[in-house]
């Protein structure tokens, strides 16, 4: 699932952990449902919920790919490196 998620333009899913893998691969994505736990993947542009409404599925399948903003929600990705010079430094 990984590897087509890494290879894919857009995702479409109604799975709050792909909505974020999608993310982290740097793929829009399109959540079939009407609500998503992540918001701030909505509110920067990466995730557009759609719930199972024909139009707005077909709509936002027509503006694929779009990407969202260029903003790192979930940190640098170098929290390890931070953790274990705090651990080697105490």
């Amino acid at each position: 699932m990984l590897l087509l998620e890494s290879k894919c333009q857009f995702v479409m899913t109604d799975s709050g952990g792909v909505q974020k893998e999608a993310y982290f691969f740097a793929k829009p994505c399109i959540t079939l449902r009407d609500s998503t736990e992540w918001t701030e993947l909505v509110e920067s542009g990466w995730n557009t919920l759609v719930g199972a409404d024909e139009e707005k599925i077909l709509g936002a399948v027509k503006k694929m790919p779009t990407l969202g903003k260029d903003v790192k929600l979930y940190g640098e990705g170098n929290t390890s490196k931070i953790i274990l010079n705090t651990l080697i430094n105490s």
